[in-house]
């Protein structure tokens, strides 16, 4: 009976596509395995394979697959039943799941990486057939040296790269060719994996103070009864040593570990403390690691020797285990968890506690500012709940000072972005040779330039947005679609070259700063400094080492960063936070500000925060100062509950695009009083969100609020109901219209 298969393209196709299976392939197919497939006239895509069944579909001729990559499969159930429930969830196809999960090059060819070496050749072989080789090298010495110096390596019987042994003998590589023409040489290529397991030295792991053995016995103890467990710990309290511990535990009971951190520059502190204590039975997964290297460690994954414990940023969620026991979500507040653009639209931290339940795994969630949503089912009895709430060595918490920058101005008691206080303690941390961080939520150098003469502001001409200066490169950037310009000598519409910077951004403050100290060693970390591995690791480290004395960055530096010599963190715009036009302002600017002063203070006498702010009386500034988490979050919940709001409500974001904004308004008011027949008052909108046009494409936004009984699997089934009826109507059919399941 003839075979087919149902199989998953890497494209947002609403269904499963079907085809046949030739003879040659039938006994070897197997569901998770790669294929190549025809879509169309003349294109082949890689496809996984879903389901194998005998049910030829009728109505159309079903065409065969081209080809079968693999011999097993390279996905495992687990991993497709995750990727089943963030396409049911967050509403999006399995296609869309694929082309995130999978990286690239098992999407299509995948070279791996060889390297060449040489032997000698078998006629060369023996004692007589050697020293004949000799004599006939006596006029050509450095091809005898070459031969010397390869019988000198390999006389253990040891293999020699090409590439080493040239380099050893000290020739050039032509010289190689000589010996390999001659026939007494053979070059071959042997496989060789991207992944270094170089750590050789392990050392035991730290033990434990008496209130980091009563939390690590505690989560012990919810996790009998919870699948998961909230550790709220405050900054510096030592939360990376109980997971160590735990994860120790979850090894010598034969499991594997999945620790998530939420920004790539954690990656390089954490890993270097991980593996003192695991050494190589542990991989580093994240998106700066170039594609062939993600591939092989999703293949380690599948072989018989996988990693115990990985490492890695969202994407990490979707590598397979075989034998998950633990999960670690640390910093697990973090905006950067949920994918924003594009589909999938998921949280990593809900997936990878939905990944647990799989294996009947644990999940910890790890925090010094937990979410509102997490901290009201921690409190609630959803979750376990363990507070950590000293810091390791009984340090204080940093003192914290409000700085009212209207009432500094009107004093002239400011230096640019400096207040007078902030630059005194600078000036003093510095020459006690202690480090400084300053926290600037906007990257590149001013967020606005403008026309003195005239008020003429470069914008973006896909997006309603201004340009951003970037002095270094001199050039003017949209950091919502990328669109570039030379930064303008003259006025286009006035022709005046009359132009100041409004406000400020991490390149500009450190222009400034270094007027004020030109002495001082600064780095900047934002995303225009980090675009490679290599460069947020040597940011770290400098500062680590002590090369660094200031360290000027965007949230960033907020994200569980530990350094010792600390002494000053400056918030230099509380005020870009605060003023955000989000129902979770207030919360991120608590979380972001108080994880920014964490960083003083750490490892040796208090630290000291200033926090610049024209609005001193904001209601969650006391909160800050006192370091007051349960203060805050009763204040909140109390708003959240009365404008139905997360955690009582859960949200859907309706998102429409189009280049006609007519056809745009038109379509959108009929969706939304289409949502409100079958929604009623729950539905707000349709409105224009903050930026109301990108790359070209207008944006109409409706938010939809449900009550946390109504089931959102049955909510997503009548808006994706409804979105194929809109969207069936011709006039429409060029809109794009998406949702945002728990929007963030």
């Amino acid at each position: 009976m003839p075979k087919f298969v149902d199989v998953i393209l890497p494209l947002p196709l609403g269904d499963l596509l079907t085809y046949s299976v030739p003879e040659e392939y039938e006994e070897r197919i197997s569901v998770g395995c790669r294929v190549t497939v025809p879509l169309g006239k003349s294109k082949h895509y890689t496809a996984l394979v879903s389901k194998i069944h005998c049910k030829e579909p009728d109505g159309y001729t079903v065409r065969p697959i081209t080809e079968l990559l693999d011999d097993s499969p390279i996905v495992l159930p687990t991993q497709t039943k995750l990727w089943e429930w963030i396409s049911l969830y967050y509403m999006c196809s399995m296609g869309e799941v694929f082309k995130a999960a999978v990286p690239q090059g098992l999407k299509g060819e995948f070279k791996p990486k060889v390297e060449q070496r040489i032997r000698l050749s078998e006629r060369c072989k023996g004692e007589t057939a050697m020293n004949l080789i000799v004599q006939s090298l006596s006029r050509a010495p450095r091809q005898y040296r070459l031969l010397n110096t390869y019988l000198q390596i390999t006389s253990d019987g040891s293999e020699i790269s090409k590439h080493k042994l040239i380099e050893r003998a000290e020739v050039a590589p032509n010289i190689c060719k000589e010996l390999i023409d001659k026939g007494i040489f053979e070059v071959y290529e042997v496989e060789i994996g991207r992944l270094v397991d170089n750590c050789t030295h392990v050392v035991p792991k730290n033990s434990l103070n008496e209130a980091q053995e009563r939390a690590l016995e505690q989560i012990e103890d919810s996790f009998k009864s919870k699948n998961v467990t909230l550790l709220h710990g405050v900054t510096s309290a030592g939360k990376t040593e109980v997971y160590i511990h735990l994860i120790t535990r979850a090894i010598e009971s034969g499991k594997q570990v999945l620790y998530m951190l939420p920004e790539i520059a954690l990656t390089k502190q954490i890993i270097d403390r991980l593996r003192n204590v695991f050494g190589n039975r542990i991989g580093l997964y994240h998106s700066k690691f170039s594609d062939a290297e993600r591939v092989e460690i999703w293949k380690k994954q599948l072989s018989n020797t996988p990693y115990d414990v990985i490492l890695g940023v969202r994407s990490s969620v979707f590598l397979p285990f075989k034998n998950l026991g633990l999960v670690i979500v640390d910093e697990e507040h973090e905006n950067s968890y949920k994918q924003q653009e594009p589909a999938p639209r998921y949280n990593a931290r809900n997936a990878a506690m939905v990944l647990a339940s799989y294996f009947d795994a644990k999940t910890l969630l790890g925090t010094a500012t937990p979410s509102i949503d997490t901290y009201y089912n921690a409190t609630t009895g959803k979750y376990g709940h363990v507070s950590l709430n000293r810091r390791y060595r009984s340090l204080q918490m940093p003192e914290i000072e409000i700085l009212d920058l209207q009432d500094l101005s009107h004093r002239k008691q400011m230096t640019g972005p400096f207040s007078d206080p902030l630059t005194e303690a600078i000036g003093e941390a510095l020459r006690e040779k202690k480090q400084v961080i300053l926290f600037q939520n906007r990257r590149g150098y001013s967020p606005l330039m403008e026309c003195k003469t005239c008020g003429w502001v470069p914008r973006c001409k896909h997006c309603d947005v201004s340009l951003t200066l970037h002095k270094n490169v001199g050039k003017l950037t949209c950091h919502y679609c990328g669109y570039t310009i030379p930064a303008p000598k003259m006025c286009p519409n006035c022709e005046e070259s009359n132009f100041i910077n409004l406000g400020y951004g991490t390149e500009k403050i450190e222009d400034d700063l270094l007027k004020i100290f030109p002495q001082a060693r600064t780095a900047r970390m934002d995303l225009d400094t980090t675009r490679t591995r290599t460069a947020y690791e040597g940011i770290i480290s400098d500062f680590q080492q002590g090369n660094t004395d200031i360290l000027i960055g965007t949230q960033m530096v907020s994200k569980g960063l530990d350094f010792d010599n600390v002494a000053v963190v400056g918030i230099l715009n509380a005020d870009i936070l605060l003023n955000y036009p989000d129902f979770r302002a207030a919360e991120r600017a608590f979380q972001l500000m108080a994880q920014v002063a964490g960083r003083a203070g750490r490892k040796s006498e208090r630290g000291k925060v200033y926090i610049q702010t024209r609005q001193p009386d904001n209601p969650i500034i006391p909160f800050i100062v006192r370091n007051d988490y349960i203060g805050f979050y009763d204040s909140q919940l109390t708003e959240r509950h009365l404008f139905h709001y997360p955690p009582f409500y859960r949200l859907v974001y309706v998102y429409m695009k189009h280049r006609d904004c007519r056809l745009l308004e038109e379509f959108s008011e009929l969706a939304g009083d289409c949502m409100r027949q079958l929604f009623d008052h729950r539905v707000l909108g349709p409105d224009l969100p903050p930026v109301a046009r990108v790359q070209q494409q207008y944006i109409r936004k409706i938010v939809l609020k449900i009550e946390n009984n109504i089931s959102q699997y049955r909510v997503n089934e009548t808006l994706m109901a409804l979105q194929h009826s809109l969207l069936d109507d011709k006039r429409y059919r060029g809109i794009t219209m998406f949702y945002d399941i728990d929007p963030l």
